[in-house]
């Protein structure tokens, strides 16, 4: 039984800083992106891709305490701004 599909599995990783976002891969920057959520549409096409040609796939996207969103505090409140903030 031939279980070459079983092994095959692809990385990508956003890094950088606002304004110059990169999608890496196999260690491999590719071109760089305005913001995270350009990057992230970028990897979630290039996943789709590989998806479909039988890779496992992950991608992994620094959180917001590795980097301001857009320039604007995280309230830890969400879109609605009135839910309640986790226990510490």
């Amino acid at each position: 039984m031939h279980t070459e599909h079983a092994a095959r599995s692809l990385s990508y990783r956003l890094t950088g800083r606002e304004g110059e976002w990169r999608v890496e891969t196999d260690e491999l920057a590719g071109m760089a992106y305005a913001s995270k959520e350009a990057a992230f549409e970028a990897a979630v096409a290039a996943a789709s891709n590989a998806i479909r040609d039988g890779f496992e796939v992950i991608i992994a996207v620094p959180g917001a305490d590795a980097e301001p969103m857009l320039g604007t505090e995280d309230t830890g409140r969400g879109a609605g701004g009135d839910a309640p903030r986790p226990p510490r």
